[in-house]
């Protein structure tokens, strides 16, 4: 009855997930934050604040306290996890007094980076702070075997950044970490429209066009789909038909900084864990996973099998609460 809660929690720059020991997955809301300018306060967060986005008063403004994987906003992350670790003890009768954590960063942040994030979840009260990398924590929630002496690959997509790294005896062999993800696409599509259509679309509107008719650099049948907008010429409302291979165009570069960084981590490996790589192929998870033809055109670029996790979403998350147990192991594997 008094043992310590252990939590999990996956800092994504899009969405926040929270793993409790024995309950799985008890929060998976988007890392956003509304801030009453004049008071300080937060009015919102979670999927409350990520409605607000576009649509608030001059007073409250929506903000990301997390970019590229990394804390960009000290205090307001702080005071979004406290947020959401009292909305997570309400919810799921889950006592949040000292709780043992283990959060995942990204395998490229730095020193001060990684303190942030230990002192911004030490400020709610955690008992013991464990960080781990992001590529195994992705990799365990994957069902890889990460502690056998046979090369794992995971290739996680995420908001802000995109990880690779390829996993041996519970430690990262190789591993890239590059600044571009979903929200890069996004953005990549707002700015397409901007440049071919004079139009400004927000970036919940670009999110839907790239989950509707975006995909990877692979041949489909030609989708297409309507998108409302500012008339940057007029100032008024406006409606264009947009096609799926305008989006395949605009997102280009930021699929070829993934791949990049794939092919780079790959001539990085030990060749005796290529061979393990041939047979055992590559795991892609994150959102950007979800990206239609993502396998198909991966697997063409670096010609081995490519696998999507069991559930993209919530693999690092998952990854992150059960190596709660692992957590001593996977240290000495560090040390």
């Amino acid at each position: 009855m008094f043992s310590n809660t252990e939590i999990g929690i996956d800092l994504g720059t899009a969405n926040i997930l929270i793993y409790a020991k024995n309950k799985g997955i008890i929060l998976n809301e988007p890392s956003v934050v509304a801030v009453d300018i004049t008071t300080n306060q937060i009015v919102a967060v979670g999927n409350e604040a990520k409605e607000m986005i576009g649509k608030t008063p001059r007073n409250i403004v929506p903000i990301r306290p997390l970019k590229d994987g990394v804390i960009a906003d000290f205090d307001m992350t702080t005071q979004m996890l406290k947020a959401f670790l009292k909305k997570v003890s309400k919810k799921a009768g889950v006592s949040m007094r000292k709780p043992s954590v283990v959060v995942c960063t990204p395998s490229g942040s730095t020193a001060v980076e990684r303190r942030a994030i230990d002192n911004a979840i030490k400020s709610f009260g955690a008992k013991e702070v464990h960080l781990i990398e992001e590529p195994i924590a992705a990799a365990i929630g994957a069902d890889l075997p990460v502690s056998e002496p046979t090369a794992s690959m995971i290739v996680d997509i995420g908001g802000g950044t995109s990880e690779v790294g390829i996993i041996s005896f519970g430690g990262v062999v190789a591993s890239r970490s590059v600044r571009v993800g979903g929200d890069h696409m996004d953005e990549e599509i707002i700015q397409y429209i901007k440049r071919h259509y004079n139009v400004l679309i927000g970036e919940s509107s670009a999110e839907k066009i790239k989950i509707e008719i975006g995909y990877a650099l692979v041949d489909h049948t030609e989708e297409e789909m309507q998108v409302r907008g500012r008339d940057l010429v007029t100032g008024l409302p406006k409606v264009i038909t947009i096609r799926s291979t305008e989006i395949q165009r605009s997102i280009k570069e930021v699929l070829d900084s993934i791949l990049h960084a794939i092919t780079e981590t790959l001539e990085n490996c030990p060749p005796e864990l290529s061979g393990d790589i041939v047979d055992q192929g590559i795991t892609i998870t994150g959102g950007g996973a979800l990206l239609k033809g993502m396998q198909e055109w991966l697997s063409n670029e670096v010609k081995v099998p490519v696998h999507l996790a069991p559930n993209p979403l919530e693999s690092v998350a998952v990854g992150t609460g059960r190596s709660l147990q692992m957590i001593q192991k996977l240290q000495k594997a560090v040390k």
